[in-house]
């Protein structure tokens, strides 16, 4: 590619930039820094295409895995994914010439929100980048970042890439063990936090992290001045000493099947595995995989999300960071406390184009419109049940029609449509999740706002998404069809079409980080990733997830027993069940751990004592007065216990043969929580941790069967 095309965009450029000065001066991104027109226009001529090898392997390796954070791998190129492989330096520049003036991302500061360009963020990146270089980062060791998604979280994240280091993200709720275990796992040179908080945490470990050498904090400033401890303006001025020609040595460098991301697994068994990720996993996915799940370039319609969900999890990374890069979206940041209830009012203020959230994220939203129904007037929340009786029931019948009957358009009209408006969704066309399996009761409840709710299928290990559902691939309960260019095989079947779901594509890992055995036992000889996951295929091509391989409940009878349907049918006949978990493993007879919906603190948002509206709701149904969980566990409330008992009974009389039947069961005093070590970050259940946890009350189950 020539380099005369760098004069037009020049003087683009340095418009751009001179308009927004002055407002970014007022942000803590730049105080104090002026983003001049020199190093733009300079790094742009540096950095030009014609100049980057990105599309050229320079490397003999024939090897489908490494666990070698500075290892190369051979990228799955064939005929059904033959597109050239390119850097993510490559895909952020590419972007600049398309969408450079656009806005890119969008953050509140004293209340107002302001925004920063692509021009400005890829300054901003390359800042940060040789930051990085002046402080120590050396080549295929990581910076980790720890701390709420935010710009910094962005730029640090491409500017670590840039200067040739391993992005590699630590959740906020990690306790100072874990991320020390993280830390000194990836040779993390710097950390990038945003709080004192998360700063304390790190000066508790420092002395057992040998590769550590700075952390830059950049929320607030450190309670006192500490060496090695940077502020973010302080960290950004460091770059001023490294040249655009050294960055742009390193950039030149790089090569696509390098690892620059690490994920680690939440760590349900055992420490969290370090999954390794290519330039190629980054950049393939954030293109092929997000255009399977219809978002859109920028020049058709300019995407716009908001970014809330942790950025150490591939989903939320992939979705917000890497695809907003590939196609020009806008990205706004929701309030640190987005889980605690602040998240519809992000919501409403951005009118997100596409949004992605975990089941229980939907299933929040789901309880809280069921309460403010609950207390509205009578004739109100009668249309609101009439309006989604109807619209459920076309949505049912008729999924792909476009032609809706009067009655169902009278519905959105007068009804759903301001429902949507008031949760930030009137100009939402995609709803994704992943990441666990949601409810059919969740499902109908959105359909019936007329809210498709699409879902995707993928790992850490597949960079995110391996299977998508959009508008044009879509049916219930399914995780949507196979990314174009990825394949699937089911093996071990049986006579029902279950087999183990294996993976081949751009999109598999490099390997586990200084796990060999691991990446041994994940991806076979032929570079097949073997997921654990369950599942089966229809004649279309549509997936469906039957459970986890190693959840797969074999009773001392020797029948196999998939927990999830169960639990889901347990949950969609008892509306007043917040959790079920199925026990058996080796066991006589199947039991069932359970808890009751109940509302969050807002601050902490642990669970409380007090049961939701929709809670209440049932009790009242079934004659009791409770309102609480105590009242409900601590008197053995016998009206809610005999109804959850005929409720089982119902799920007992649905069941393919009586090894499948739920004999006994109890409910918990509290319901599950991140805190309480039942959920990981992502909300997903922690089986293992509850059969741990409240091992005497199951064995209490089967105790009494010995008497």
């Amino acid at each position: 590619m020539p380099d005369s095309r760098v004069a037009p965009q020049e003087s683009r450029l340095d418009a751009s930039l001179g308009t927004t000065q002055e407002h970014l001066g007022t942000s803590s991104l730049t105080d104090g820094h002026t983003l001049s027109k020199e190093p733009l226009s300079h790094a742009l001529k540096l950095s030009s295409p014609a100049k980057v090898k990105d599309a050229q392997l320079n490397s003999p390796e024939e090897v489908l895995w490494t666990t070698r954070a500075d290892g190369r791998v051979h990228l799955r190129i064939d005929p059904s994914c033959p597109q050239t492989p390119y850097t993510v330096h490559r895909m952020f520049y590419e972007a600049l010439d398309k969408y450079g003036d656009l806005s890119a991302l969008g953050f509140k500061r004293q209340g107002m929100w302001e925004h920063i360009s692509y021009n400005q963020y890829y300054l901003l990146a390359r800042k940060a980048a040789k930051g990085f270089l002046k402080l120590g980062l050396e080549w295929a060791h990581s910076v980790a970042i720890l701390g709420f998604n935010s710009p910094e979280w962005f730029f640090s994240a491409v500017g670590t890439v840039f200067a040739g280091g391993i992005v590699t993200g630590i959740y906020t709720t990690s306790s100072p063990e874990a991320c020390q275990y993280i830390a000194h796992d990836c040779r993390a040179n710097i950390i990038v936090v945003d709080t004192q908080k998360q700063l304390e945490k790190i000066l508790k470990i420092w002395k057992n992290l040998p590769h550590l050498k700075a952390v830059v904090i950049f929320q607030e400033p450190p309670l006192t001045k500490m060496t090695n401890v940077y502020t973010m303006e302080e960290f950004m001025d460091l770059g001023n000493e490294v040249t655009e020609e050294a960055l742009d040595a390193i950039i030149n460098a790089q090569q696509p099947n390098q690892c620059c991301v690490l994920v680690y697994t939440s760590g349900t068994t055992g420490n969290p595995k370090g999954v390794m990720l290519s330039q190629d996993n980054i950049t393939w996915t954030a293109h092929y995989g997000s255009q399977a799940g219809d978002i859109q370039p920028a020049e058709v319609q300019q995407e716009v999300v908001v970014s809330y969900l942790p950025l150490s999890h591939i989903a939320a990374q992939i979705y917000d960071l890497w695809t907003g890069i590939q196609w020009g979206a806008q990205v706004c940041f929701a309030e640190t406390d987005a889980l605690k209830g602040s998240l519809v009012n992000t919501l409403r203020e951005v009118e997100p184009t596409s949004h992605m959230g975990v089941p229980r994220v939907w299933e929040k939203i789901m309880e809280r419109i069921q309460e403010v129904a609950a207390q509205s007037g009578f004739i109100r929340r009668k249309m609101l049940l009439w309006a989604m009786s109807v619209t459920l029931e076309q949505n049912l019948t008729c999924p792909s029609s476009d032609l809706k009957p009067f009655t169902t358009r009278l519905a959105d009209y007068l009804v759903l449509a301001k429902v949507r408006q008031a949760l930030g969704f009137a100009k939402c066309q995609k709803n994704f999740y992943g990441g666990a399996p949601m409810t059919a009761e969740t499902q109908h409840f959105f359909l019936g706002l007329n809210i498709r709710l699409y879902a995707g299928y993928g790992l850490s290990e597949t960079s995110g998404p391996h299977f998508m559902s959009s508008p044009y691939n879509y049916r219930l309960y399914s995780s949507g069809k196979v990314v174009p260019g990825c394949r699937v095989k089911l093996v071990n079947e049986d006579a029902e079409g279950i087999g183990e779901i294996c993976l081949w594509g751009r999109t598999i890992f490099m390997g586990y980080l200084n796990m060999e055995d691991k990446t041994c036992e994940a991806i076979d000889a032929d570079g097949w990733l073997h997921t654990g996951d369950s599942g089966h295929l229809d004649a279309d091509g549509f997936l469906y997830i039957t459970g986890r391989l190693k959840e797969l409940i074999i009773t001392a009878g020797g029948e196999n027993v998939p927990p999830v349907p169960i639990e889901e049918a347990v949950k969609t006949e008892l509306p007043i069940i917040s959790n079920a978990v199925l026990i058996g493993d080796q066991r006589k007879f199947l039991s069932m751990l359970l808890t009751l919906k109940c509302t969050l603190d807002p601050d902490t948002s642990d669970p409380t004592d007090n049961l939701t509206e929709q809670a209440v709701e049932f009790c009242q149904r079934v004659g009791s007065k409770a309102t609480t969980v105590s009242e409900v566990v601590g008197k053995k409330d016998e009206a809610v216990y005999q109804a959850i008992e005929e409720g089982i009974q119902r799920v007992n009389m649905n069941a393919a043969a009586r090894p499948y039947h739920i004999q006994k069961w109890a409910i918990l005093e509290r319901d599950f929580s991140i805190l309480g070590g039942e959920l990981g970050p992502t909300m997903k259940l922690k089986r293992l941790t509850v059969l741990e946890k409240y091992k005497d009350i199951i064995d209490c189950f089967y105790q009494e069967q010995k008497k």
